[in-house]
C-alpha cells in the first residue's frame, strides 16, 4: 500500500489500493470512485487498515481506480489520526463485483450524522443521442424534488436513495427543492447530460447549516461512442473524470497533480509517459 497525498480541493484526489486479493486474469476489474460529502471535515481514509487517502477534503472525488473483485473494509478517520482504530465513519465493508462500477460516498444522513453509502453506477447501454441522469440524495435534509427547467422530474427523493432518467443529451437546468415545493434549496445549476454516459448529480451538505451543494460525476458507458469527462458544478467546482486508470498510472501522475494544485490549474490524470490519455 502506498500513501498518496490528496492533490487539490474539488479537483479530485489520488488513491492507491494495493492490498486486494488478486483476481484471475480473465476477470474484469471493478471500478471504484470515492466522494467526500461531509462538510467541514477533512479526513483520512483507510482501506483494509492501510492509509489510502490523506487529508481528503469535502467536495473532493478520488477515482476511478481499477481493483480486483473482492470486499474492502473502509474506515474514515479524523485527518490527524495515526491509525484506523477510532473511525468517524465505519469501518464498512464494500463488496465490489468483477466488472462493476461503484462510487463510495462519505456523507451525512438525514439527521446530520456521518455515514457512508456504496452506490452502483448504472452503465447499461443507452439509445443513440441519449444520456443518463442519476440524482443521489446524500445531504442532511428531508426528501426533495428535482426540477429540470422549473418542472419536477424526480419527486420525493430521500437520503440515501437515487433515481435515474434517460434523457436526450444536452444541458439541463437543474434545481433541488423540498418535496412538493419549487423554491430551490440547491441551484438552479446547469448540468451537462453527456451522450453515452451516466451523469450523476449528488445533493450533499446540510440544510440546517446552510451549506447544501451539488457535485457532478460523469461515468462513461462502454460501447457508446461518447466518452466524456466530468462536469463542474456547485461552489466546490468538483470535476470528476471517470475514465479507467490503473493503479500504477495513478502513482506516476502524483507529481503532476501536486504541481497543478500548487498552480491552481485543472489536474489532468494521465497514464504512464508515452501512453494515450483515455476518456
Amino acid at each position: 500500500m502506498k500513501k498518496i497525498l490528496a492533490a487539490a480541493i474539488g479537483a479530485g484526489a489520488l488513491v492507491a489500493l494495493g492490498t486486494a486479493v488478486p483476481a484471475s486474469a480473465a476477470e474484469s476489474p471493478a471500478m471504484l470512485s470515492v466522494l467526500h460529502g461531509v462538510p467541514g471535515l477533512t479526513v483520512d481514509v483507510y482501506v483494509n487498515d492501510e492509509l489510502t487517502l490523506d487529508d481528503f477534503t469535502p467536495g473532493s472525488l478520488a477515482g476511478p481506480l481499477e481493483l480486483p473483485a473482492g470486499t474492502y473494509a473502509v474506515a474514515i478517520t479524523a485527518s490527524d489520526a495515526t491509525d484506523a482504530s477510532s473511525p468517524a465513519i465505519g469501518p464498512v465493508d464494500l463488496p465490489l463485483d468483477a466488472g462493476g462500477n461503484y462510487t463510495a460516498v462519505a456523507h451525512l444522513d438525514e439527521g446530520g450524522e456521518p455515514t457512508a453509502t456504496l452506490f452502483t453506477n448504472d452503465t447499461a447501454t443507452l439509445a443513440a443521442g441519449e444520456g443518463r441522469l442519476t440524482v443521489r440524495h446524500v445531504a442532511a435534509a428531508p426528501a426533495v424534488d428535482v426540477l429540470a427547467g422549473g418542472s419536477p422530474v424526480i419527486t420525493n427523493l430521500a437520503n440515501p436513495d437515487e433515481q435515474k432518467l434517460d434523457l436526450p443529451a444536452g444541458t439541463q437546468s437543474v434545481s433541488v427543492a423540498a418535496t412538493g415545493t419549487t423554491d430551490p434549496v440547491i441551484g438552479p445549476a446547469d448540468v451537462e447530460v453527456a451522450e453515452g454516459a451516466n451523469t450523476i448529480a449528488y445533493a450533499w451538505g446540510s440544510l440546517e447549516d446552510d451549506n447544501l451543494d451539488l457535485a457532478v460525476q460523469t461515468v462513461a458507458i462502454a460501447g457508446m461512442h461518447s466518452s466524456p469527462d466530468g462536469v463542474p458544478a456547485g461552489s466546490a467546482g468538483l470535476v470528476a473524470t471517470n475514465a479507467p486508470e490503473s493503479a500504477a498510472s495513478w502513482t506516476a501522475v502524483l507529481g503532476a497533480a501536486v504541481l497543478a494544485a500548487a498552480a491552481g490549474v485543472t489536474i489532468l490524470l494521465r497514464r504512464r509517459a508515452g501512453a494515450r490519455v483515455e476518456h
